[in-house]
């Protein structure tokens, strides 16, 4: 194998795939992950990548979290698909097998970048994008539904001596599915946590797949208020509205049209009738969600600013009481979604 020695950071359903991806390309790929069922069965079998036109299996380089102090070589770009709430200790997990020139890659939900750069320095942090869905109940078993060909990502430094950097990480992540390189990494990454604020939280309070969610005009309307809110608070938070998933020039326009567009578009070209949220999958293994780190961020941003996010806070405050045990996520818990009128007016 050739080029620079990569590191998969969370081989989960997402990091699985995409290491797979690069792998096949002739790619020297380690997988660390946290599920220790999961690392031995890759061990034992590889893994087995599902996606709707065929079934793949590749034999890969598998490491629990702990063998990561027996390495002693060290890596030269790191795509980081943990949960966004993991990131710091993550990061410092793996600063000792940074190659002093290393990169690590951000690819996940919410606004990790800083927390990225605040342990391993501007220097080694690429921000990303994915926009890609799938799951995985079963050790070394992904259930991919977005193959290469419509898996969709960006790619931006934060620090100006990066940039010239970036394209080795779009030479790398281009063999998972189309890669963007951003010039302002910042704001596509707030656009994706603006089309995420609309559909992993609230379709999984109710229990649904996320296109039977959609499919209530009171809660598609809810939805897109969530959308919304998030549109404004990345405007406040000195982002910029952006054309990312292949949204067109005149989709980028208020945040009362951009917002539900965007939305539209990660319904129809990346998710199926049987998507199930990556916070519903969570939820239904016991895992506690990146509710802080999505919904929770709006709330956040926007307070800054004196004002307020009152579908995102309702989002934050029942998806809370899910992961504390008083509520399943089920569809009755619209009601408490949209007990406010106001909420959705």
């Amino acid at each position: 194998m050739t080029g620079p020695r990569i590191a998969i950071l969370g081989s989960g359903a997402q990091g699985a795939g995409v290491g797979a991806d690069m792998i096949r390309a002739g790619y020297d790929v380690t997988f660390i992950e946290q599920w220790p069922a999961h690392v031995e069965v890759m061990r034992a079998h590889g893994i087995e990548i599902r996606m709707p036109q065929e079934t793949q299996v590749t034999d890969v380089r598998a490491m629990h979290l702990c063998d990561v102090a027996t390495l002693r070589e060290t890596f030269d770009i790191v795509f980081l698909v943990t949960k966004a709430y993991d990131t710091r200790w993550a990061c410092e997990l793996i600063r000792p097998v940074l190659a002093p020139d290393g990169l690590v890659v951000g690819l996940q939900n919410g606004m990790s970048i800083d927390d990225i750069a605040s342990v391993l320095g501007p220097q080694h942090t690429v921000g990303a994008v994915i926009e890609m869905a799938s799951n995985m109940f079963i050790p070394g078993i992904v259930n991919r539904e977005n193959s290469p060909e419509t898996a969709w990502f960006a790619v931006g430094a934060i620090d100006e001596s990066v940039a010239p950097r970036v394209p080795e990480v779009w030479e790398v992540l281009r063999h998972a599915g189309t890669v963007e390189i951003s010039n302002d990494i910042r704001s596509s990454k707030w656009m994706k946590l603006t089309a995420n604020a609309g559909e992993l939280i609230p379709s999984a309070i109710l229990g649904l797949p996320l296109a039977d969610a959609a499919a209530d005009p009171s809660i598609r309307e809810f939805m897109d208020r969530c959308c919304i809110e998030s549109a404004y608070a990345a405007v406040a938070s000195g982002s910029r509205l952006r054309q990312v998933f292949g949204l067109v020039e005149a989709d980028v326009t208020t945040p009362e049209r951009y917002a539900p567009r965007l939305l539209d578009i990660v319904l129809e070209r990346f998710s199926s009738p049987t998507t199930k949220t990556t916070v519903l999958q969570d939820w239904l293994k016991g895992r506690r969600a990146e509710v802080q780190e999505i919904n929770g961020t709006v709330v956040r941003a926007m307070a800054r600013v004196g004002l307020m996010a009152p579908a995102n806070q309702r989002t934050v405050e029942v998806a809370l009481r899910i992961e504390a045990g008083e509520l399943t996520p089920s569809p009755d818990n619209a009601m408490l979604l949209l007990a406010d009128s106001a909420l959705v007016s």
